[in-house]
Order: C-alpha cells, then sequence, then structure tokens
C-alpha cells in the first residue's frame, strides 16, 4: 500500500474520531441508555476507525507503535460482531479517553489537510 493510501485510511481514521468526539460532547455516560441515535453513532464512527485502521499498511504501523493499531482493529471486531450486545461502557471509554488520545498522535501523522480547512 502506497503512503498516499496509509494517510487516506489515517485521514478516515482522523475524521471519524473527531466526529465520535464531537457526538459526545455535553452527553454522559447515561446518554447513551436514553439516546438510541447517539449511542448508534458512536458505534458506528467506532466502525469506521476499526476498519480504516485494518487497511494501513503493515510497514506504516512498525514505523508508528505510537498508535494503538491493534487496539483500534479489536475494538472495531467487537462492535461489528456484538450486534446488540455492545458494552456501551467499553464504548463510552473509547470515545472520551482514547479517541483523543489517537487523535494527538494522528495529528502529529498526518499534513494539515486543506481542502477542509483544517490547515
Amino acid at each position: 500500500m502506497s503512503v498516499i493510501d496509509d494517510q487516506t485510511r489515517m485521514r478516515h481514521m482522523q475524521d471519524a474520531a473527531r466526529k465520535a468526539i464531537v457526538f459526545a460532547t455535553g452527553k454522559t455516560r447515561a446518554s447513551l441508555e436514553v439516546d438510541d441515535m447517539l449511542a448508534y453513532a458512536l458505534v458506528r464512527t467506532l466502525e469506521i476507525v476499526g476498519e480504516a485502521t485494518s487497511k494501513v499498511s503493515q510497514t506504516f504501523c512498525d514505523q508508528n507503535p505510537q498508535i494503538p493499531w491493534r487496539a483500534s482493529i479489536g475494538m472495531r471486531n467487537q462492535v461489528i460482531h456484538a450486534n446488540s450486545q455492545v458494552d456501551l461502557d467499553i464504548v463510552w471509554d473509547t470515545v472520551t479517553y482514547n479517541l483523543p488520545k489517537l487523535l494527538i498522535e494522528l495529528d502529529k501523522l498526518l499534513p494539515p489537510d486543506t481542502e477542509s480547512g483544517d490547515a
């Protein structure tokens, strides 16, 4: 896989992570129990992060061990295969604790996205 492809996949990770964080802003863990749309949105963004992660080349992953590649893929697998038994505690913790850290690392690796105005 080329560097451009890896950057595209990481941009997908970055975009989905940002969306999840925005969706969760101003909410609490209890919000997931009463707001199905929020719960589904957060689960979906985690699926996207994990799916994009799984497409990043192994070479790039090996060169950047600060990114939790396996954990991101593992979370995707958990939420995809859990059906109605998704553990919302894990979803909430991932969105509120892990994704902000992931974004910091992705922001270090990715050039500013001039098309979306991130420059």
